[in-house]
């Protein structure tokens, strides 16, 4: 193969790690040492699962890519074996598949990541694997903002609820007195 497709095929990977730093709501990099093909695959499954993508990655390239993107600071977690784990949907969703998965596989190892664009240490990342996911987060908001409104609903129904009552009651009074 010439040093030009070399070249090329390199330039096309530093590309794609940028873009996926810049899109991806979280990037996880991990130490993968240690697990087996069988681990691996099983790590993918999962985050295939999760739509998150898993990716082994060179560091070289992966510094090149962070630095264009002004992510320099990211050189101090390119060391050894490589793995990001890319969550474009939910920055939680990752977090978490590692955090379950590293507590019965001690080899893989959480280095550092970038969440929305800024370097995070591996304490922010246990923080993120404690929260619930994004989903579950919109959920409890709109039960939140919904309960002021049935409250509403029924304090605006309660006098015309009243009403009803009261006439209901003299149409009663009413059919004893002819009765």
């Amino acid at each position: 193969m010439s040093s030009s497709k070399i070249r090329e095929e390199k330039e096309a990977v530093v590309s794609q790690i940028k873009e996926k730093l810049s899109s991806a709501q979280v990037a996880i990099l991990t130490d993968y040492r240690g697990l087996t093909v069988a681990e691996m695959n099983q790590l993918r499954k999962k985050f295939r699962e999760s739509n998150v993508e898993f990716k082994v990655v060179k560091n070289t390239l992966t510094l090149l890519a962070a630095k264009s993107i002004g992510l320099d600071e990211l050189e101090e977690y390119l060391k050894g074996p490589t793995a990001i784990a890319f969550g474009m949907e939910d920055p939680v969703v990752p977090a978490k598949i590692i955090s379950e998965f590293s507590k019965d596989h001690k080899d893989l190892e959480v280095k550092g990541g970038v969440l929305e664009g800024k370097i995070i240490p591996i304490e922010k990342i246990k923080e993120l694997s404690q929260l619930p996911p994004k989903d579950q987060l919109l959920a409890k908001l709109a039960g939140a903002m919904n309960s002021p409104l049935v409250m509403l609903v029924n304090v605006l129904n309660a006098p015309i609820r009243d009403f009803v009552y009261a006439l209901d009651a003299l149409r009663k009074k009413k059919e004893e007195e002819a009765s």
